[in-house]
């Protein structure tokens, strides 16, 4: 049998995943069941596209939940307190130095759910963040992103 993938997530993301979770369970099944007994009450369901369009929300509300808790059943938190901040890995912040351009840059390394590039928090799973995971302070790494080659500097790993 196949080894399930685990999700890395910090505590914060565990906890965001179980409120999305809750939310599209109670909430949004209600809100989407209303709307279809509304839409059965236009009559002809053969030709009655809000009704197509509540079940199609349903449909996709379904799938979402069912990837949302295969991440909470394979869940591995990741707390601060727990972290080697010797090396880069999923809930630190490295501050890093683009050898190309010579410009600085923190990146938090977050599980999936917590990313958010604006904000510069990166997936584990991003090519930066694979390519800096596991090295130290002063290795010089490269990753592969879309617009080519990225060699960084390891200027420092802490704790946010």
């Amino acid at each position: 049998m196949a080894e399930k993938k685990e999700f890395l997530m910090t505590p914060e993301e565990l906890e965001q995943l179980k409120n999305q979770i809750d939310y599209l369970k109670n909430e949004k099944r209600r809100e989407i069941a209303e709307r279809i007994n509304q839409a059965r009450g236009y009559g002809d369901l053969s030709e009655n596209s809000e009704y197509d369009a509540a079940k199609e929300e349903q449909a996709e509300n379904e799938t979402i939940l069912k990837d949302l808790e295969e991440r909470l059943k394979y869940a591995k938190v990741i707390s601060s307190d727990s972290l080697d901040f010797s090396t880069v890995n999923v809930g630190v912040t490295v501050r890093i130095k683009n050898l190309d351009t010579k410009k600085e840059v923190e990146y938090t390394i977050t599980g999936t759910l917590g990313a958010n590039p604006m904000q510069n928090r990166i997936s584990n799973e991003s090519p930066i963040a694979q390519a800096l995971i596991g090295r130290r302070v002063g290795e010089t790494v490269e990753a592969e992103v879309p617009k080519g080659i990225v060699r960084m500097e390891i200027l420092d790993i802490v704790k946010k």
